[in-house]
C-alpha cells in the first residue's frame, strides 16, 4: 500500500511539475520530496529514476517459510572462481544478466510462437538507486519454476539456455538468437553485490511466484512469494566499492558498450538505452547511406563519414555476419602506430565480446572499422577470450580475402574515389605486404597498389595488373625505378636503355616502396625487377660496345685497369656500357634497394671505408660521353686532374644511386677539382 502510495505521489510530482502541497508533502519519503528542490533535466532524470522504482517497489512479497539450500559443493568453490577471478572487469556483469534477460524473452517468444500465439510485450527493464546502492534488472520473459531455480542457479555451469537450446533442436527449430552457454553469467553478480535477490514465476499458467536470495557465501534460500510478474527480476545489493553500478549514467554507458544490439528494448528508469540497430544483421538493400553514416559514427566514436562499407555475411566455411567501413579522412598519428589495435568488434548473437579484436583482422588492416558477429565463435567461459585458434585463423582468412576482393572491385569501379582512398591508406597495404608470410596474400594485396609509370602522365596512376596487361612482347619481368620525384626518375641513367626499347617502367617514390617490391618478388609467376638490378645482370653483345664515336677497344682495355687502380677501395669491378645515352656513368650493386635501406639506417654506425667492402659497388663507364674520351686522355697527360675527376665521377654516380648518406661530405673533393681545373685560366 505504501508503495502505490509513492507511486501515486510520484507521477503526481511529474504531472504537476510544481512543489507538492502539503497533503502531498506528507505522502513522501525525504528522498522523493526533495525533487521538489530540483528542476529541468536533472529534475525529469530524478522523476523517471524514481518512477520506475516506485514501479518495482509495487510487487513481490514473501509468503510461507523460506527453504534454506546449500550450493553444490563444486558450485561453492566455481563461485568463489566467478566472482574473484573469471572476468577481467567488474561491468560485465550487467552485460552478463542483460544476455540472460533476453534469453528468458526469447525462450518465451519462441514457445509461444510455437503454441500458435503472438508474444506479448518482451522487453527488460533495468532502474537504479544510487542513495541505496541497489540495481534492478527485470524481464518479461519465460520466468522460473522452483525446480528451475535450484537447477539454474543451485548449480554453476548447468545452461538453461543449452538445454533449451537442444530441445529447440529435437523439436527442429532454430533458437540461434539464444545467447547463453555457460550457466556463470548470473554469478557474475557476486563480483559486486552483498546480496542477490531473484523473484521469478513461469509463464506457465497457475504457477506459483517464487524469490530466491543469497549472499554468495555458500548457501541460498527460496521461498513462495505473492505478488510476483511472470518473468525475472534481479534485485542486487551493491557493495560499498561498486557504488558505482546503480549510477543510470554508469549503466547507460555499459549497456551502449556491451548490450546495444540486444533484440528486445532495454528500458533504463523509464528511457529506452539501445536505440541503434544491429545493421549488419539487416538485408544490405534496406540499409540507407544515412543509416550507415549514423552506425559508423557509433561504433568509431567519432564524426567522420565512411567512404567505403562492405556489408558481408556468409555461412560456410564459417558464419559470419559482418558490416566494414573505410574511413574518408586521413589517418591520425595513433593509428599510424603498429602497436594500435584493429578496430572492429566480435559480437556473438548481437552481444559484444571484444570491442577491439586484433584475432580476426590482420594488423596492417587496422584502420578498417565495423563489427563481427559469429555464432561458431569459440569463446572461453567469461566470454572474452577467443579458443580454437584453427577456426578463429579460418575466419581471419575468410575475411582478409573479403575485405581485399572488396577494395579490388572498388579499385575498378570507383577509380577516382579509391585513388584517394589509397592516397591516404597505401601505406597500410605495404605494411600488409612486408608483414605477411603467404605469398598469394602478398599478391592479392599488391593488386592494390598504385604507382606512376614512365608510360603515363604525371599524377597517372597505374596498377600492377594493369602493368602486367601491356606487357610488351617477350617481357618477363616487372621493372620498377626508386627515385625521389618523377623529374629525378625520369632522367636517371637507369632508365635510358629500358626507355629505348619502350619498356614500361614503375617509379616509386616513397623510401619504403622499393623494399615493399623487393618483399613482394613476384606477380602472377613474373619477376618484379628494380632497374639497376636488370641493368647489372644484363649482358651486352661485345659487338656493340664500340660504336663510331666511342673511345677505341685498345683505349678501353688501358683506361679500365687505370680505373680501378684509381678507385682501388671503392669499386669492386669496372666495366664498359652502351646502355647509357646522356650519363658518363652508373654505380650498380647487387640488391639496390637493400643497399640504399642499409645506408639510410645503419650506414651511420660503420666507418666510411667499409662502406664499399660491404656494398661491393661496380662502376660502367658509357664510352661515347664526351667526359670519359676526355678522361681516357688525361689519364696519360694529367694524373692528378684526372684522378680527381675519376673520383667526382664515382661520387656522382653514387649519389645518383641514392647510396651517399650525405652529399656534403663530397664538398671538399669537389673544391679541390674545381681549383685544379681553374688553375690554367
Amino acid at each position: 500500500m505504501a508503495a502505490t502510495l509513492r507511486f501515486f505521489a510520484v507521477s503526481r510530482l511529474g504531472q504537476s511539475l510544481i512543489r507538492p502541497s502539503n497533503r502531498l508533502r506528507a505522502t513522501l519519503s525525504p528522498k522523493y520530496l526533495s525533487l521538489s528542490k530540483n528542476s529541468g533535466i536533472q529534475w525529469r532524470q530524478q522523476f523517471r529514476t524514481l518512477s520506475a522504482q516506485a514501479t518495482e517497489e509495487k510487487s513481490s512479497s514473501t509468503s510461507g517459510t523460506a527453504e534454506k539450500l546449500e550450493f553444490q559443493a563444486e558450485t561453492r568453490m566455481l563461485l568463489d572462481i566467478v566472482a574473484k577471478s573469471l572476468y577481467s572487469e567488474k561491468e560485465v556483469f550487467i552485460r552478463e544478466l542483460i544476455s540472460n534477460a533476453s534469453d528468458a524473452l526469447e525462450k518465451l517468444r519462441h514457445s509461444l510462437l510455437a503454441d500458435g500465439k503472438d508474444p506479448e510485450t518482451l522487453e527488460i527493464r533495468i532502474s537504479t538507486d544510487k542513495q541505496n546502492r541497489i540495481l534492478t534488472i527485470s524481464d518479461t520473459g519465460i520466468g522460473m519454476t522452483r525446480d528451475e531455480l535450484v537447477s539454474n542457479l543451485g548449480t554453476i555451469a548447468r545452461s538453461g539456455s543449452k538445454a533449451f537450446l537442444e530441445q529447440m533442436k529435437e523439436k527442429g527449430t532454430d533458437a540461434s538468437s539464444i545467447i547463453g552457454q555457460f550457466g556463470v553469467g548470473f554469478y557474475s553478480s557476486f563480483m559486486v553485490a552483498d546480496s542477490v535477490e531473484v523473484f521469478t514465476r513461469s509463464a506457465t499458467t497457475g504457477t506459483p511466484g517464487y524469490k530466491w536470495a543469497s549472499d554468495g557465501s555458500g548457501t541460498y534460500e527460496i521461498t513462495e512469494a505473492e505478488n510476483v510478474e511472470p518473468g525475472t527480476k534481479i534485485v542486487i545489493s551493491l557493495k560499498p566499492d561498486s557504488r558505482e553500478f546503480s549510477d543510470e549514467d554508469k549503466v547507460k554507458e555499459i549497456i551502449k558498450k556491451y548490450s546495444n544490439f540486444v533484440g528486445s528494448p532495454i528500458i533504463l528508469n523509464g528511457e529506452r538505452a539501445n536505440t541503434i540497430e544491429p545493421l549488419w544483421l539487416k538485408d544490405p538493400k534496406e540499409v540507407s547511406d544515412n543509416l550507415h553514416n549514423e552506425f559508423y559514427r557509433f561504433i568509431s566514436n567519432s564524426l567522420d563519414l565512411p567512404r567505403f562499407w562492405l556489408h558481408y555475411k556468409t555461412d560456410a566455411p564459417i558464419s559470419i555476419r559482418a558490416l566494414l567501413y573505410f574511413p574518408d579522412s586521413k589517418p591520425g598519428l595513433f593509428e599510424m602506430s603498429q602497436s594500435t589495435d584493429v578496430g572492429v568488434a566480435l559480437y556473438t548473437r548481437k552481444v559484444l565480446i571484444k570491442s577491439k579484436a586484433d584475432n580476426i583482422l590482420p594488423k596492417w588492416l587496422r584502420f578498417v572499422k565495423g563489427v563481427v558477429d559469429s555464432e561458431d565463435i569459440p569463446l572461453n567461459l567469461s566470454r572474452e577470450l577467443l579458443q580454437n585458434s584453427a577456426l578463429i585463423r579460418k575466419l581471419r582468412t575468410v575475411l582478409t580475402n573479403r575485405v581485399l576482393r572488396f577494395l579490388h572491385d572498388r579499385s575498378q569501379k570507383e577509380k577516382e574515389s579509391f585513388n584517394e582512398f589509397y592516397k591516404h591508406y597505401g601505406l597500410f597495404l605495404k605494411e600488409g605486404i612486408v608483414t605477411s608470410t603467404e605469398q598469394i596474400e602478398k599478391e592479392e594485396i599488391s593488386k592494390l597498389l598504385r604507382f606512376e609509370s614512365s608510360s603515363g602522365q604525371p599524377g597517372e596512376l597505374v596498377g600492377i595488373p594493369e602493368y602486367c596487361s601491356r606487357l610488351k612482347e617477350g617481357q618477363k619481368d616487372i621493372y620498377y625505378l626508386a627515385a625521389p620525384s618523377r623529374e629525378l626518375a625520369e632522367s636517371s641513367p637507369y632508365l635510358e636503355a629500358l626507355r629505348k626499347k619502350d619498356v614500361e617502367v614503375l617509379f616509386c617514390y616513397e623510401p619504403y616502396d622499393e623494399l615493399v617490391l623487393m618483399q613482394l618478388r613476384q606477380f602472377d609467376m613474373k619477376n618484379i625487377v628494380s632497374v639497376e638490378k636488370e641493368m647489372r645482370q644484363s649482358k651486352e653483345p661485345e659487338e656493340s660496345q664500340f660504336e663510331a664515336g666511342s673511345l677505341s677497344q685498345t683505349e678501353v682495355d688501358d683506361l679500365i685497369p687505370w680505373i680501378k687502380t684509381t678507385l682501388k677501395g671503392k669499386v669492386q669491378s669496372v666495366k664498359v656500357t652502351n646502355r647509357l645515352e646522356s650519363h658518363p656513368c652508373v654505380v650498380t650493386v647487387e640488391e639496390m634497394a637493400a643497399a640504399r635501406h642499409f645506408i639510410r639506417t645503419q650506414a651511420h654506425s660503420i666507418p666510411q671505408d667499409s662502406h664499399y667492402s660491404i656494398l661491393q659497388p661496380q662502376l660502367e663507364i658509357n664510352p661515347k660521353h664526351p667526359i670519359i674520351k676526355k678522361l681516357s686522355t688525361l689519364s696519360k697527360d694529367n694524373t692528378k686532374l684526372a684522378e680527381l675527376v675519376t673520383n667526382q665521377l664515382f661520387s656522382n654516380a653514387m649519389v645518383g644511386a641514392g647510396l651517399v648518406e650525405d652529399p656534403r661530405t663530397l664538398l671538399s673533393s669537389m673544391n679541390d677539382l674545381l681549383t685544379l681545373a681553374l688553375e690554367k685560366h
